[in-house]
Parts: C-alpha cells; structure tokens; sequence
C-alpha cells in the first residue's frame, strides 16, 4: 500500500481494455453463446463476477439465497469493476455486477458475441462514504474541498485512499463525475481494497477514504461496527443545503441530498432459466430487497418511505 503516481494511467487501461474486449474483440467468435448448463432457477452451480466494493452486501445476499435454497451454489469473485466489465466475455462467469449499465453500444457487440442480449437493469443505489482517522481534527467537507483533494490543490494536509490500483467503480466515479474527466492527483494512494482503505486511514492521521457505503453504513452489523471503532465517517454538505453537512444516511442517499450516489446492476450472461436469472430475480425480489434495505442501501424495486425525523448528523 503505498503512493501511486500511475492509478490515472492504470485507470484508463482498464477503460481501453472493456472497450476492447467488449465493442471490438471476438470478431472472430461470433459462434460462441451460452449453453445450458445443470443449473436451473434454484439450483446448480454458477460464478458470478461482483464489483469489490459490494462484497459485504452481496455476502449476505448470496448466504440467504443458498439457505433458501440447499441445491443452489453460487461462487463469487470480487474484483474492480473494470475486471468485472472483462468477464462479460468470460465463459464461465453467468451474471456481473458493476456500478453502471450497458450502453446500447455494448448490448450491440454482446448480441453479436453471445448470440443473444444480456439482460440487465438497477437493483439498489450506493453511495461512496468519506472516512477519517479518529484522532483526526477535521471531518466536515465540501464536495469544492473533495475535489480539490483529487486534484492536489487542497489546503488540507490529508492524504486521499480509494480502494484499488486499478480500474475500481470508486477510481472511475472520482475521475468521471469528480474531477470531470480530470487527472486524479499523484498525492492519492492505493490500497488493494476497501478493506486496505479502513486499515490505511485507521494507521494514519493524515489520511481521508473512499469507499462503498456497503462496508460501513450497516450500524447493526458487528463487523462494521469493529470498522467503525477504528475510523470516522465524514460528513460532506448537502446538494442544495449550503452549509448543512450530511452522512451517507439511507433517506440522504434516497433522497440524493448526499452528493456521492451511485447504483448497483446486475448483467445476466444466460439465453435460458438458470440459476443466474434465479439469483437476480431473488435480488429483485421482496427478501432480497429487504436485505438491501437493511444493509443500509437504497433497493431500487420496492418503495421506499422517508420519514421527516430530526438526526443529528455532524
């Protein structure tokens, strides 16, 4: 874990690797598709390729699944987005979830590759919360002051962590709806995961992270509550409340006061009722909505209800 002055260079790689991969390569594949395996809608055997920064959510959402059903078998690997986005083309991985949907673009070349239009769409909205060493004097931002962080034009003396060295859904949302395209600053250090990023900013006081508000936004999970013990969650100003600083509460991320939103989706790789669909459609579904919910996401297909409440947030 350490400074790393090539993240940009390595960001944009993985960028021109999905565009690659995805609108341009397997030209020559066009034959492939996905065949039937000995899986249905609640059982069998299947890999899944999960954006790192959903690991504890999609921890539980798998472990409820499988108990619901003894024959399913999910197997789940966690790794930044655009790794994910690479196993679109990856046969052995039936469904991919990233922060962002595909573009009529990608479901063109998918179609010509697999045959068939991978079915995707929204499930829960994330937001990336800002974490700050506990003896650490400062933890109301503006999102003015964040940027300025990415850039390296701060006055603060806080060093930025986002939680990878490669091409991660936090990497991408800081370059693309942070900076606007701009060059993350060779101040902002990588960890290799979300994990690495509340060990780095529970080691240093002059460190400021970034990560998935799935690792730490679930005040009844004991887990996160041991995160909790070592960092701080920062409060950032809310959209259109000048001078009232928010967290990454579930009605701020519902209501988008909090500035720094995100979805999940899902990408089905599967032209049959397998057990991908099953899984997805569980997401969907009442219970798995249910546990977005409880795990302090915002679920996507089931009402949410915000309630006028005081909450002392700073």
């Amino acid at each position: 874990m350490k400074g790393n002055n090539n993240i940009c260079r390595l960001f944009r790689a993985g960028v021109m690797v999905i565009t690659l991969g995805v609108l341009v390569s397997c030209n020559g594949g066009t034959n492939s598709k996905v065949i039937a395996g000995n899986d249905d809608l609640k059982s069998g055997t299947i890999h899944i390729s999960v954006d790192e920064s959903f690991k504890p959510i999609m921890d539980s959402q798998i472990r409820v699944f499988m108990s619901q059903y003894p024959d399913a078998h999910i197997i789940p690997h966690y790794k930044p987005e655009a790794e994910c986005l690479k196993d679109l083309l990856n046969d052995s991985i039936r469904v991919v979830f990233v922060t962002r949907g595909l573009s009529e673009q990608e479901v063109n070349s998918l179609k010509d590759t697999l045959r068939f239009a991978p079915a995707w769409g929204k499930i829960a909205t994330d937001a990336i919360s800002v974490i700050v060493n506990n003896k650490s004097k400062d933890s109301l931002f503006t999102m003015g002051e964040i940027r300025s962080m990415m850039k390296g034009t701060s006055g603060y003396k806080l060093r930025p962590v986002l939680d990878g060295i490669s091409a991660t859904s936090t990497v991408r949302y800081m370059m693309d709806s942070v900076l606007n395209g701009q060059p993350l600053s060779s101040d902002v250090t990588a960890a290799q995961s979300s994990q690495g990023v509340i060990d780095y900013v529970a080691d240093h006081q002059d460190a400021i992270g970034f990560l998935g508000v799935s690792w730490i936004g679930n005040p009844e999970d004991s887990q996160q509550l041991a995160f909790l013990s070592k960092v701080r969650v920062a409060s950032i100003e809310a959209i259109n409340d000048p001078g009232k600083f928010i967290k990454p509460y579930q009605a701020n991320i519902a209501t988008h006061r909090y500035p720094m939103v995100r979805g999940l989706y899902y990408i089905v790789k599967e032209n049959y009722s397998g057990l991908g669909r099953g899984f997805t459609n569980f997401l969907k579904g009442e219970k798995g909505q249910l546990i977005f919910q409880r795990a302090y996401l915002v679920p996507s297909n089931m009402q949410f209800t915000v309630r006028s409440a005081q909450i002392k947030e700073e």
